[in-house]
């Protein structure tokens, strides 16, 4: 390969996905992408002007062997692109260096300009990101936070990019639109970025690539995450949170809880029991009390926090507790000998709404408080389920909630013990310091990246599970707060962590058809399942609904219309392939006044190629009749339908199980065929079945038409018993290995190849 061309003449890189032509006299770039050839990228620019460009071989640690162009800039610093052997992306770092005799402070860097051309015109194209489906004007979409797709909702292409890593600075993507062409920015936030005298600082890695189906691009910017930062996630769990129903409850109305649950629940996959707000010492002012190192004497713990985590242990349940890691209340008497630990702005502890004060994480004394509180309540307390609250507080910087498309929220504007550390490095430390301190075993959740969407990249590779939206509630708008936010990082979920869309509520107080919308996503989805409720307080009926979203299914499912819907109201479930291939499609209606008709290819939903399909509706618990071509249903207001569906065959085959609202993704061990007459095996009734079931478990098999029932063997269906479909509760976290049940490690301190 020719490592330099003359000045005058293009540069190539190329791989199997991209090609890349670099003019080398304007530092500008060309990028098409293959097999189809269509130069998606009309014009690329890159940070600065005035350079020289190469091209050479790279080998990189993470992503292996590839070809690059590299400027090296006049006033120094360089800027590489970089094509890698099986990697659908175009790869940009940065050096910055400072050439001159002074210390140098970078506030933020524009590190690549785009004008797309996507065959279409700019207004029929739509943006997504983290403010979630709009036009890809400034005027509706202010701007999104480590990620942003443009596709044409037709037909799903388009162009995907991220920022991968988010080491020191905070990565954002702005579209808009110009002479009917999507312009796109990516821009580096650090805030504070100290650069000393002949010093050079690797920027932070973004991605850029165009697919046919823009879903697998940011689906591959997730692996891409993951792989940076070689995440390997523990198994999900299953969670009763506090908050929404009792505060922080009571030490006997929670251990009441959990022998419930553990005889109505645990059979099903449930395992934490997680204490919220209002267990913790100190004076309320500016939200929660930030006294962390002990609980109320006069609280609903009286006893302390340590005898009812031994209580929920000693029950079989996996005790979990909220708190605010990274945040204090500077005037409160606790911390009047501990002022040295906030961060300051213009001589002042800095305050935030609800946050209170914001500790300066660079500060030795506020490391050492803070590994202490975490060690406490993990080693000496007993909790092994940690939820992270006020998270953006570790970047000493403001609130944003409710944070969704991008805002200036002063990240940089507080000044820190060590000068030479970002806010977002310094908050990211903070999050290694709490794993070191807790321990492998112990699973964080953090919360919620709606206070500072920069808490989403600054967080990926050191939580276990992220809230990735406000707090929802009982009503109905409420209720559909989880779904846009999940559906907008759907594809985060299951690669860089487990999406927490906050809980489901089946309390008899939520109308019926609302209940089974929520949970239906929810387990359909596989996001975090988490409730809120007194459970002995729950009809027969409601525990029933309850138990079938246990536990999760652990698949990767996708949204049919994530590029036309704000929120998608269209899901593909699919588990395996071939003949013992199943696929569960979930349809939502989330207005709450008018009906939806929904109609959708068998292509387009994802189906595999068939004439005909039939299909069990869960919630009618009816059969579905053979249809041709599209799927097509009208939803009432504010409902949903989950539809069990397989290609029509000339053999009975079982359709659906009642245990699970996947309909046989949990629970159905195999199906077979047999000459015999037509029979059925069911696995037997657990030895811990709830008394509270309002149903028995049943299978629902579908027959040929009489015209074709003389060639079709019979079916067999074997059931797992619940016991055994469930995944045990000591396996999602083994408390003194740190292995999973298979007995694989799971590393739980990842750093960055680049740090």
């Amino acid at each position: 390969m020719a490592v330099s061309c003359a000045a005058a003449e293009p540069l190539r890189i190329e791989n199997e996905y991209l090609a890349i032509e670099f003019n080398t006299e304007r530092l500008t770039f060309t990028a098409n992408a293959k097999p189809s050839g269509s130069a998606f990228i009309e014009r690329g620019s890159l940070r600065e002007v005035g350079g020289k460009a190469r091209r050479h071989e790279v080998s990189d640690t993470i992503w292996g062997r590839g070809l690059a162009i590299e400027v090296d800039y006049d006033a120094g610093g360089s800027d590489r692109m970089a094509l890698f052997e099986g990697f659908p992306f175009l790869v940009l770092t940065s050096r910055l260096a400072n050439v001159g005799a002074e210390a140098h402070t970078i506030d933020r860097i524009r590190s690549m300009g785009l004008t797309l051309d996507l065959g279409r015109a700019a207004g029929d194209l739509r943006a997504l990101g983290t403010a979630g489906l709009t036009a890809v004007g400034r005027g509706t979409n202010p701007g999104s936070y480590s990620f942003l797709a443009v596709a044409d909702p037709t037909t799903r292409a388009g162009m995907v990019a991220g920022w991968v890593s988010h080491d020191r600075g905070s990565g954002v993507l702005f579209s808009d639109a110009k002479d009917d062409r999507v312009v796109v920015d990516a821009r580096l936030d650090y805030g504070r970025l100290l650069v000393e005298p002949g010093q050079t600082v690797k920027s932070e890695m973004l991605v850029v690539g165009h697919f046919e189906d823009a879903r697998l691009g940011l689906e591959a910017y997730a692996d891409a995450v993951a792989r940076y930062y070689r995440i390997v996630l523990p198994p999900q769990p299953t969670v009763y949170c506090t908050w929404y129903h009792a505060g922080a409850s009571n030490e006997k109305d929670i251990v009441k809880n959990a022998a419930f649950a553990n005889e109505h629940l645990a059979p099903y996959g449930f395992d934490v029991i997680q204490i919220d707000d209002l267990w913790q010492a100190g004076e309320k002012i500016e939200g929660p009390r930030k006294n962390f190192t002990t609980h109320r004497a006069d609280g609903p713990y009286p006893s302390g926090m340590a005898p009812t985590a031994a209580d929920l242990e000693r029950i079989g349940m996996v005790p979990g507790i909220w708190f605010m890691p990274f945040a204090g209340t500077w005037d409160d008497p606790f911390f009047a000998d501990k002022q040295e630990m906030f961060a300051r702005k213009d001589g002042k502890p800095y305050v935030v709404h609800w946050g209170g004060t914001c500790f300066d994480l660079t500060h030795p004394r506020t490391r050492v408080y803070v590994y202490d509180v975490a060690r406490r309540i993990a080693h000496d307390w007993g909790y092994k389920y940690f939820k992270l609250d006020g998270l953006w507080t570790g970047m000493a910087t403001g609130m944003c909630y409710v944070n969704t498309g991008y805002k200036e929220d002063e990240l940089g504007s507080t000044t820190l013990h060590d000068p030479h550390v970002t806010h977002v490095q310094a908050y990211r430390d903070g999050l290694r310091l709490i794993r070191e301190a807790a321990g492998p075993e112990v699973f964080i959740l953090g919360c919620n990246v709606a206070q500072n969407m920069r808490v989403l990249g600054g967080s990926f590779g050191l939580v276990d599970a992220m809230r990735i939206g406000p707090d929802n509630g009982r009503s109905w708008s409420a209720i559909c707060r989880g779904p846009f936010s999940g559906s907008n990082t759907y594809f985060l979920h299951g690669r860089v962590w487990y999406n927490d869309p906050d809980p489901i509520y089946v309390r008899d107080s939520v109308p019926l058809e609302h209940a089974r919308a929520l949970v239906s996503w929810v387990t359909l989805t596989g996001q975090l399942n988490a409730s809120s409720i007194q459970f002995d307080e729950l009809s027969p009926e409601r525990l029933h609904l309850l138990q079938r979203t246990m536990p999760a299914h652990g698949l990767k499912p996708r949204p049919v219309d994530l590029f036309e819907q704000r929120i998608p109201r269209v899901w593909l479930l699919t588990d395996g392939q071939g003949p013992s291939r199943r696929d569960v499609v979930g349809l939502f209606n989330w207005d709450e006044k008018e009906a939806a008709q929904i109609q959708h290819s068998f292509e387009q939903v994802g189906l595999a190629p068939a004439q005909s399909y039939i299909g069990f509706d869960y919630w009618a618990d009816a059969f579905v009749e053979p249809f041709s071509g599209s799927l097509s249903a009208t939803l009432p207001p504010a409902s949903c339908r989950i539809l069990a569906v397989r290609p029509l065959a000339a053999h009975p085959q079982v359709l659906s199980t009642s245990r699970h609202i996947t309909q046989g993704v949990i629970d159905l061990v195999a199906a077979s065929s047999t000459s015999s007459k037509r029979s059925g095996t069911r696995a037997p009734a657990p030895s811990r079945a709830p008394a509270a079931s309002s149903e028995a478990t049943h299978t629902n098999c579908a027959s040929p038409p009489p015209d074709r029932a003389k060639s079709c063997a019979s079916t067999t269906s074997l059931l797992r018993p619940m016991a055994v479909a469930c995944r045990p509760r000591s396996s999602w976290w083994s408390r003194t290995t740190g292995k999973s049940a298979s007995g694989s490690t799971h590393p739980r301190t990842p750093k960055s190849p680049g740090a």
